[in-house]
């Protein structure tokens, strides 16, 4: 990651060298403020010292408010400021000692800096021109007000020595302190880092590409979930995989869309070559066919090109999401009345009705869509089972679901078909021939059941051995009907066979 104006990596550094040095800032600040508290009140004390040692000498003289003669006497320290006051606390006499010399008189000017005083014994700042800041008291005995002060010039010294080794040591604890962050956030953006590089790379990859392998990936070592940069990595691989995945599915739908998009152009061309044919014979008048013969190889071809073209409108009207019509719809007669018409069209095989109620079979649904899912599982069975085999329709209603089951002792499906069996254009026949009209299917059947099912909140499932094929359609039950009491005895178990 590099360290530009804009990158993280910077963004970080400048924020905690920020950080640093206001608290660099407010720790000096601190000390600062501390150590000249504490040297105030050392001060304080001997200014208050020298005031009490002021007020004894000067009381032993009351009478006199210009006698200075307290400052005069040894012990004193150097620069000590006194003055005496009258009883207005107008400063009558002012002076400041000075290292082996007379005490200083203060000036008129000097003395106005004193003016305002009161001798109470708090302590006070004081600017006296062509002295310095001082800090000045002032104490009252019987009458006798004198002021004391001495100088700041050593406080000020210490504060400011102080200043100048907190700032240089502060300067240089931040520049430390900098160049250790700038390594740690260094070292721990490093993963980040190739998270950034990979998906960088991955913006590179030709993505449309039809053969969409390889992509570059985040190292396991970055995607470790304990972090933030191993979160985004996992993530991004998962966003990787799942493209993968799109698009191998994608590949595989296409392919089966081509495969099927031929195979529907060979199915509609196969009965439309004989349709045209047989319309040819029909206009000539003569022929080795029967015009009776012709209509009904007309007929059984349109059939099937209309079968194909119904198949594919609805798919695409349920792809839409329209819902289906509404309306009460009795599973137990529905389903009834496709094993007739499979009996019907199919005497070679044993149909078989089985009814388990526990509650009425009633769905609120598309009568015709439902019905239409139901003979396309009888025909699925009839096409894909030798003849002798039985296939039992069977009803199932309970207080929570209805079911909808057919079953078939036949070969079974092949296990590589099982997971695909509802897809659309999958047939368990992938070749393009057909021995007659009915031979097999174009590999909606399945799918058209799937959809309807979808379509009125269902779901279907398949279950399939040699011997055992099982479909199944599950649909929510009328809300009207939930709760009715259990059907009478001799109703549940009914079974209707050839």
């Amino acid at each position: 990651m590099s360290g530009t104006p804009g990158s993280l990596r910077t963004r970080l550094l400048l924020r905690i060298g920020a950080a640093l040095a206001a608290v660099c800032a407010a720790m000096a600040l601190a000390a600062v403020l501390a150590q000249r508290a504490l040297l105030l009140d050392h001060l304080d004390g001997r200014v208050m010292d020298a005031a009490e040692h002021g007020l004894a000498v000067a009381s032993l003289r009351p009478g006199d408010d210009r006698d200075l003669t307290f400052p005069a006497g040894n012990g004193h320290p150097d620069g000590l400021l006194a003055a005496r006051l009258d009883a207005r606390g107008a400063v009558t006499a002012a002076a400041v000692t000075r290292p082996d010399r007379e005490p200083l008189t203060l000036t008129a000017g000097q003395r106005a800096a004193l003016r305002g005083l009161a001798p109470d014994g708090t302590p006070h700042t004081r600017t006296v021109p062509g002295l310095g800041t001082y800090r000045v008291t002032g104490l009252d005995a019987s009458g006798v007000q004198i002021l004391a002060g001495l100088p700041m010039d050593d406080v000020r010294d210490v504060l400011n020595r102080l200043v100048v080794v907190e700032a240089v040591v502060g300067a240089a604890g931040l520049a430390v302190a900098g160049c250790v962050c700038a390594v740690v956030v260094r070292r721990q953006l490093r993963p980040l880092g190739r998270v950034a590089a990979t998906a960088a790379d991955l913006a590179r990859a030709p993505l449309g590409h039809d053969r969409l392998t390889g992509l570059p990936r985040v190292a396991e070592a970055d995607t470790d979930p304990g972090s933030e940069a191993g979160r985004v990595g996992a993530a991004l691989n998962r966003m990787i995989d799942q493209v993968e995945t799109d698009r191998a599915a994608r590949r595989l739908s296409e392919e089966r869309m081509r495969r099927f998009l031929a195979d529907a152009g060979h199915e509609l061309r196969t009965p439309l070559a004989s349709i045209v044919g047989y319309a040819e014979l029909m206009n000539r008048g003569t022929g080795p066919v029967e015009p009776m013969l012709a209509w009904r190889r007309v007929s059984a071809e349109s059939a099937r090109m209309t079968g194909l073209v119904e198949d594919l409108l609805l798919l695409a009207r349920l792809d839409e999401g329209r819902p289906p019509r509404s309306a009460e719809v009795d599973l137990v007669a529905l389903v009834a009345e496709a094993v007739r018409e499979a009996r019907a069209a199919d005497p070679e095989r044993t149909w078989r009705l089985a009814l388990h109620l526990d509650a009425s079979a009633l769905v609120i649904g598309d009568e015709t869509g439902l019905g239409k899912a139901v003979a396309n599982l009888l025909a699925n069975a009839r096409a894909h089972t030798p003849p002798g085999t039985t296939v039992v329709a069977a009803v199932e209603a309970t207080a929570e679901r209805r079911v909808i089951r057919v079953r078939d002792d036949g070969p079974g499906i092949p296990t590589h078909l099982l997971a695909s069996v509802f897809d659309r254009f999958t047939r368990a026949d992938a070749s393009r021939s057909r021995r007659g009209p009915g031979d097999a299917g174009s590999g909606l059947g399945l799918a058209v059941v799937e959809a309807i099912a979808s379509a009125h909140g269902g779901r279907t499932a398949v279950r399939s051995a040699p011997g055992h094929t099982e479909f199944t359609v599950e649909l929510p039950p009328a809300t009207a009907t939930e709760g009715e009491p259990p059907l009478p005895a001799e109703v549940s178990g009914l079974s209707e066979q050839r």
